[in-house]
């Protein structure tokens, strides 16, 4: 079990580097196997280069081998992943997730090139990140298998939601699956999968442990139920708004960070978008580590994004 993490920034939009060690330590503390930062929901986009190496680090202090911690994002630039994902493993972190480049829109031979010069750029487990919707090209099966081979490729983060191709895979390769979608989390583990990298598991980590841990003892009943306890919550997080505009929402609302600040070209949610995640989140019960009696959002401290004084993936 494995969480996105969010990276909370203060209201100016600057790094909150207290609220981080604070959340990532809450997060293990209830049950993630490892901590993914300067992911998609870390809002790898908008930080810069330093941002993303101190987020190892830091990452890595409080984890004190509690968890391990994956750095994801990379860049949609062959030579400036490889610097990255370098700096990375120097700055201690135990794998790397590598994303399909975005805007490029590279053929099939150009993803397998991109990953397999990451790859041999580190002696990092490497967990490849298939998510066409937002890069717009989708890692083909064909490709998959062939960077199977790789042996530093160990797992793929799995955001393409084809089951169908997923159990393929898994009867063909070795590869671990993490399901990269919150939904979906309990079909994907019931046909093989190893796990999941979540964005809601940023505000309830437990029942996702708790979920993980039925499947491994073939308890459904307790997955099941774990499973629809989650599905409001699932939904006020992943459906109204982009996953890390939410979760910030919510966790804001719930003290758990300082500030629901994004950075731009990311907002925060508009009046109406708020008050239908909020009409979701009264329909969460029983989810073991989320109380929302006390849910105080402030939607005026969410509103608009910001602009950090030093502006993105700075070299």
């Amino acid at each position: 079990m494995l969480v996105a993490l969010v990276t909370p920034f203060q209201a100016d939009g600057e790094v909150d580097w207290a609220a981080t060690e604070k959340h990532i330590d809450d997060c293990i503390v209830s049950g993630a196997d490892g901590i993914v930062v300067t992911g998609t929901t870390g809002e790898t986009s908008t930080l810069t280069d330093p941002e993303k190496i101190k987020l190892v680090e830091v990452a890595k202090s409080v984890s004190g081998g509690r968890a391990k911690i994956i750095t994801g994002g990379g860049s949609n630039e062959t030579a400036h992943a490889i610097e990255l994902y370098k700096a990375s493993e120097k700055a201690g972190a135990d794998g790397v997730m590598i994303v399909t480049p975005y805007y490029n829109k590279p053929t099939q031979a150009g993803l397998l090139t991109h990953f397999r010069m990451v790859a041999d750029a580190t002696d990092l487990p490497v967990i490849l990140y298939d998510i066409p919707g937002r890069t717009g090209v989708p890692i083909k099966y064909e490709t998959i298998l062939r960077l199977a081979k790789h042996p530093n490729v160990l797992a793929i983060k799995d955001a393409k939601g084809d089951l169908s191709e997923v159990s393929r895979v898994l009867n063909q390769t070795d590869l671990m699956y993490f399901c990269g979608d919150d939904a979906a989390v309990l079909p994907e583990l019931s046909i093989g999968a190893t796990g999941l990298i979540g964005v809601t598991a940023n505000i309830a980590a437990a029942p996702y442990r708790a979920i993980v841990d039925a499947v491994n003892a073939g308890d459904l009943r307790a997955a099941t139920a774990a499973h629809q306890n989650l599905e409001p919550l699932v939904r006020a997080v992943m459906t109204h708004v982009p996953g890390t505009v939410a979760a910030k929402y919510i966790l804001h609302g719930l003290g758990r960070i300082g500030s629901p600040r994004v950075r731009l070209p990311l907002v925060g949610p508009e009046e109406w978008e708020a008050a239908i995640i909020e009409d979701e989140l009264a329909l969460v019960h029983d989810v073991p580590g989320v109380d929302f009696s006390n849910f105080r959002p402030d939607r005026n401290a969410a509103a608009g994004g910001a602009l950090p004084k030093i502006a993105g993936t700075t070299r």
